[in-house]
Formats: structure tokens, C-alpha cells, sequence
């Protein structure tokens, strides 16, 4: 499991994404980019990461299941996630 400051650090980054959505999109459309530099840095949704919901882990992120390589694969071939199979041919 992720250290706890970790997953804190993101909840507070994604607030931080979503109360300034508008202001960013408003200032992007209209090519102010001294406004966006006045912002805070967690404001832009690319400092965002995206993590395993099972055990956090950030790097082998497999977005359709929202878990991590590992966890897919200990998942899958215990016969939890329906409709995945190993594949043989």
C-alpha cells in the first residue's frame, strides 16, 4: 500500500484541479498566460497521477481496470475480474 501522504498529496491536488477548472479554461481561452503562470503550480491537471485503487501504486497503471500491472495480474489469475482469461494460442 502507498504511504498515506502520498494518496493525501493527490486528493488535495485534484481539489486543487477542480476549484480552478474555470479560471484555467477561461485564461487559456483567451491566451493570458501570464494569468495561468499567477496560478497555483497544482492547478494543472497534468501534475495529477493516476494510482492503483487495490494498493496505490503509481508506475503499471492499467486505466480500464484502475489497478496496477501486478494487482491485474493476482486478480486475473485468481478468477476475479470477469471476463479475463489467460490467453494461450
Amino acid at each position: 500500500m502507498a504511504k498515506t501522504c502520498w494518496l493525501e498529496r493527490e486528493k488535495r491536488k485534484s481539489a486543487t484541479v477542480a476549484k480552478y477548472a474555470a479560471i484555467r479554461a477561461e485564461l487559456k481561452k483567451k491566451g493570458d498566460y501570464v494569468g495561468l503562470s499567477a496560478l497555483p503550480r497544482n492547478a494543472c491537471a497534468a501534475r495529477l497521477s493516476r494510482r492503483c485503487q487495490a494498493t496505490g501504486r503509481k508506475r503499471g497503471y492499467i486505466g480500464r481496470f484502475k489497478l496496477s500491472r501486478i494487482t491485474f495480474r493476482e486478480l486475473a489469475s485468481n478468477g476475479m475480474i470477469p471476463g479475463v482469461t489467460k490467453s494461450s494460442w
